[in-house]
């Protein structure tokens, strides 16, 4: 697609008051061009195979096939950036939606809540636009029996640069996140024994139950951090900043604060970063995945100039190489490393880690 071609959207829906809404406010941004419309997953895919657009928009409850099932095939057979469009805030639900953004979806937006709503207008369009522009890759969940679980490459991750002590990790991720942090929890060895404190940018109200989806998608505790909880009291757990909240480490405890939003965001991985580099120093390990932007690529330094030990997601394996890039251009990467190289390599960093 080129700079001043039209962004062709499959717009998909079984409601056909939400599908034409969308269709209507599209179709009147000269920027946008509705390629085709569809009522349920199958007829998704049809029609994803027969125009090839540049980007899908998905519901998730759908009629003869789920948008679950859709998005994973899409992305098997039909590889197309698709953006969950969703009202339904059930927990099952929402659960599906991050299985669809661990299959391959790009990011979520909410349904609107009125048919006026000029900011959810704006937020659709900024976020196909930026959809289209993602090379995604094929994923192989689709492909594979309901009960299969998915083969990857063996790799061979480096040595850490030096013998570390962890005592902490860190993770920041964003666009593509769930998927990733997914990625890593299920690939650190069962028994892992350094806690971990997590940034994930998503969008309200799909926050809201991310940790618990996270939690049932690995062998790792996650749950949502509280202010002035010991860190490391108790057994290993990886923490999770609430929505809207920043997430710091203060003398060995978390802290939750409102304070001014940075590169926009809040939580921010900087603000999560540079207060482990204050608190943990040469003990800890810094991990910036995924995302659009340049949040934790500063923090990031901040814990390599302590002393840690730091690592970011390559271009290959991201979903948007922005935040990762940001940080290898300022140097504040020690090592550059495929997604599924991570877990293990923090495995074995942590093999003599203590707490």
């Amino acid at each position: 697609m080129t700079a001043s071609a039209k962004t062709r959207v499959l717009v998909v829906d079984d409601s056909i008051t939400v599908r034409m809404h969308i269709v209507e406010l599209l179709e009147a941004d000269p920027a946008f061009e509705v390629v085709a419309q569809a009522a349920n997953g199958r007829q998704a895919i049809e029609l994803c195979e027969r125009h090839r657009p540049d980007v899908v928009t998905m519901d998730m409850m759908l009629p003869v096939m789920s948008g679950l099932a859709a998005t994973e095939w899409i992305m098997a057979y039909c590889p197309t950036p698709i953006v969950i469009v969703s009202a339904s805030m059930n927990r099952g639900e929402v659960f599906r939606t991050y299985d669809a953004i661990a299959a391959g979806a790009v990011d979520v937006v909410p349904k609107p809540t009125t048919a006026a709503d000029a900011a959810w207008a704006d937020r659709l369009k900024f976020v196909l636009r930026i959809a289209a522009r993602i090379k995604v890759v094929t994923h192989p969940r689709g492909r594979l029996r309901p009960s299969s679980t998915p083969s990857f490459p063996a790799v061979s991750p480096p040595p850490p640069s030096r013998a570390a002590s962890v005592r902490l990790v860190a993770v920041g991720a964003s666009t593509g996140g769930p998927g990733a942090v997914r990625r890593l929890l299920t690939d650190l060895p069962v028994g892992f024994r350094v806690s971990v404190v997590l940034v994930l940018h998503i969008g309200e109200p799909f926050d809201a139950t991310l940790a618990d989806w996270l939690d049932a998608q690995s062998p790792h505790r996650v749950v949502f951090a509280t202010d002035g909880e010991a860190l490391f009291d108790g057994p290993p757990r990886v923490f999770m900043a609430p929505a809207g909240k920043h997430l710091t480490i203060r003398e060995g405890r978390l802290r939750l604060a409102t304070g001014p939003e940075r590169h926009s965001c809040r939580p921010s991985v900087d603000v999560l970063f540079e207060s482990v580099a204050a608190d943990v120093g040469a003990d800890a390990v810094g991990v910036l995945l995924t995302g659009m932007g340049r949040d934790g690529a500063e923090g990031l330094l901040a814990i390599r100039r302590a002393g840690g030990h730091t690592i970011a997601q390559d271009e290959a394996s991201s979903v948007i190489y922005g935040m990762p890039r940001a940080a290898v251009e300022i140097d504040a990467a020690a090592a550059v490393l495929p997604l599924d190289a991570i877990g293990p390599t923090l495995g074995r960093m942590a093999g003599g880690g203590k707490r």
